[in-house]
C-alpha cells in the first residue's frame, strides 16, 4: 500500500466512504484486508496517523494494543479460526497499523506453523475482498467489536 493508498484509507474512514472499513475504536479504525485469503483478516490503522507506536505516549501505545487484540478476540468469536497472529511493521507503509490474521487448523501444516504471509504471492492474491460475499462477516464483527468496547 503506498503512503498515499495509506492516507487516503484514513481520509476516507474519517468521511465514511471507505467500504473496507468495519468500525471505529478509541484509537483508529478497523478495516477488512483487501486479501481474505485467510478469512476474517483484518488491518487496525491508526488514527491520529504516527509513524510507529514508539511515537505514542505510553496511554496511547497501551490502547492500541488493546484494541488490536479486542479486534482479535471478535475474530476468535466470529470465524472458526483457532489462533490470531499480529503483525506491525510499517516498513513498507511507514504509518502505524496492525495485521490482524486468523489462522485455521485446516491450513497446510507446513504454511500453519509459519508466518501467514508464507502463502504465494499468487495464494494472497487469489482470495480479495468481496463486499457482498463479506458483508455478513463485517456486519458480525462490529457487533462483536463494539460489544467487547463495552
Amino acid at each position: 500500500m503506498p503512503e498515499s493508498n495509506f492516507l487516503t484509507r484514513i481520509e476516507t474512514a474519517r468521511s465514511g466512504t471507505n467500504p473496507t472499513i468495519i468500525c471505529r475504536v478509541p484509537s483508529g479504525w478497523v478495516a477488512l484486508a483487501d486479501m481474505q485469503y485467510l478469512r476474517g483478516y483484518c488491518i487496525l490503522l491508526a488514527d491520529p496517523v504516527v509513524e510507529s507506536i514508539n511515537a505514542l505516549d505510553p496511554q496511547a501505545r497501551a490502547r492500541f494494543m488493546l484494541d488490536m487484540s479486542i479486534v482479535g478476540d471478535a475474530i476468535l468469536r466470529v470465524t472458526d479460526s483457532f489462533r490470531i497472529n499480529y503483525g506491525m511493521f510499517s516498513n513498507a507503509d511507514p504509518f502505524l497499523h496492525a495485521h490482524i490474521v486468523p489462522r485455521y487448523r485446516d491450513e497446510p501444516d507446513e504454511i500453519r506453523r509459519h508466518l501467514p504471509w508464507s502463502y504465494s504471492k499468487e495464494h494472497m492474491a487469489s482470495d480479495p475482498i468481496d463486499f457482498e460475499r463479506d458483508r455478513e462477516l463485517m456486519i458480525d464483527l462490529k457487533e462483536v467489536i463494539e460489544s467487547l468496547l463495552g
